[in-house]
């Protein structure tokens, strides 16, 4: 192995290019949830090449049952392309938000921040357009929204035919196809950008190593982490071969499932023109749930949102604060307890974004008056608040984590009596407004159980789990003999038909099983 890897070193240059040297406490998920967003988008496109040469704009639903029924492992490709753009929207924002709480924003990351916020937007873009390429009942309605929005803004008429084309159907799902790529490519080009930033900048480091901003690692320490090559190259393969196994496997599994939600079954809906039509609710892509729900609300003067209002709340003023937060924020601190106002405004966003998306899931198109926003979204912004508020570090030192004061011990105590009553209420009678009570304790107590520490250490220790090299290289043979015996029974199954689903499902478990294969290889040649 040695001498493979250094053969690729030394004839691409490996050692000369601009990337992060790993410390090895990094090399844990929490760290690279980037990297999980890139497999995703990789794999979009990897699938989303196959299916563009089966696409024809003339007949989109027909020409998608054709790639369903009778192209070979076409429903496999289809449903696993349609699942990459979801998981590649949730991996985006967990990998947001985890750097939302631990300040990844600050100086000097303000730029790839930035640049990361503009391809979540436009993630949710190519979703919303490639979601409507189908052209069933769901995407048709979705496209009708957007030329709802589209009307009421200045020059509304030339971004709808800028957008939507003339009025004919061939013309529509044409510029719908040509903006869907036009969209992958703009995120290919910023992904390419954030990449090169990110490897310049390394990876944030854990708090305790660099409790404020700069958090990066002098070049002298970072002379003594591991290479980019090939460490990082086989922890990252190994990240991406799961990540696809995911994606591969699960729609393939639930395409196989009667009954499902239209919002998660990867079949099409009914056709437009199809009398089941109009059993079939008015329900947007599950990722814009929240903004058609904001799009249902009442002002106070009981006159409804526009379409164009509803997009300024839901939308455009949340971007415009993501973007200007490394702006607003220029504390030099990294602790939470150091930007509490950011923290409870993170917490109120992730509880909104979820509460919103059920609320729209749950009750689609009902008018909502003010007051019963407000008696939804006021309890968890003063839930946030207090708790926030009362777990406070004792001491000033930014290097050290809260200990465990007496009123530390009081809050998390009843932070977590309130979480456990909450849950157990939630269990036994979901609503909306339960949920919404229960996301910002859930994200409360945690952040207050991880700043507590009574140990004080200053510095991150490596994982201790330590794997016996013989069971290790057992274990890796055993996972290497099942990826053999599922390699050589998918094959058996049909290409077309239902049962070509299970062909996915078993492709879908063989890139897991490599996976972990190249996760327990690493850890075995790299873990001293």
């Amino acid at each position: 192995m040695s001498s493979t890897s250094s053969w690729f070193k030394e004839r691409l240059g490996l050692d000369d290019l601009p990337f992060f040297r790993t410390p090895d406490y990094m090399y844990n998920v929490n760290y690279w949830l980037g990297a999980l967003v890139a497999g995703a988008f990789i794999y979009a496109v990897i699938s989303g090449l196959f299916l563009l040469l089966y696409y024809y704009p003339s007949d989109p639903y027909g020409e998608t049952w054709f790639l369903i029924l009778l192209v070979p492992y076409g429903s496999v490709v289809l449903f696993s392309h349609l699942y990459s753009s979801y998981a590649m929207i949730i991996l985006a924002y967990i990998h947001m938000f985890r750097n939302y709480f631990s300040g990844a924003y600050k100086k000097p990351r303000e730029i790839p921040w930035v640049i990361g916020v503009l391809m979540l937007v436009l993630t949710l873009a190519a979703s919303f357009v490639g979601y409507s390429l189908i052209a069933d009942v769901l995407g048709v309605d979705a496209v009708d929204v957007g030329r709802g929005i589209l009307n009421q803004l200045p020059g509304g008429g030339i971004f709808n035919s800028l957008f939507f084309g003339n009025g004919t159907s061939l013309d529509l799902y044409t510029r719908l196809l040509a903006w869907h790529i036009i969209l992958v490519a703009a995120i290919g080009m910023l992904f390419v950008f954030h990449f090169f930033l990110a490897e310049k900048h390394g990876i944030m480091p854990a708090r305790r190593e660099k409790p404020t901003v700069p958090a990066v690692y002098s070049k002298e320490e970072e002379s003594k982490f591991n290479p980019w090559w090939p460490r990082n190259f086989v922890y990252m393969l190994s990240l991406l071969f799961i990540t696809w196994g995911f994606i591969i496997m699960v729609p393939n599994a639930l395409a196989e499932i009667n009954g499902l939600p239209l919002l998660v079954n990867p079949h099409p809906a009914p056709s437009p023109t199809s009398p089941m039509a109009s059993t079939v609710p008015a329900y947007p892509p599950w990722f814009f749930l929240f903004f058609y729900k904001i799009a249902d609300f009442l002002q106070p003067n009981g006159q409804p949102y526009s379409p164009l209002l509803a997009l300024i709340i839901a939308v455009a003023i949340p971007l415009i604060y993501l973007i200007a937060l490394p702006f607003m924020d220029r504390s030099k601190y990294l602790t939470p307890w150091k930007r509490k106002l950011w923290i409870w405004i993170g917490i109120l966003m992730i509880t909104y974004l979820i509460e919103t998306s059920v609320w729209g899931y749950e009750q689609p198109g009902v008018p909502e008056p003010f007051l019963v926003q407000a008696e939804l979204y006021l309890p968890p912004a003063i839930i946030a608040g207090v708790a926030l508020y009362l777990i406070r570090p004792r001491g000033s030192s930014a290097v050290k984590k809260a200990s465990l004061s007496p009123l530390n011990v009081l809050a998390l105590t009843v932070l977590a009596l309130l979480l456990v009553g909450t849950l157990g209420d939630f269990i036994s009678d979901p609503t909306v407004f339960g949920l919404g009570i229960l996301i910002p304790l859930i994200m409360a107590t945690v952040i207050g159980f991880r700043s507590v520490n009574v140990t004080e250490q200053s510095k991150v220790n490596p994982p201790k789990l330590k794997v016996n090299r013989k069971i290790g290289e057992v274990l890796l043979l055993i996972i290497l003999i099942l990826s053999v015996l599922v390699a050589s029974t998918m094959w058996t199954l049909p290409s077309l038909g239902p049962l070509s689903n299970l062909f996915g499902v078993e492709l879908g478990i063989l890139f897991i099983l490599l996976g972990e294969a190249l996760s327990l290889y690493h850890h075995l040649v790299f873990v001293k």
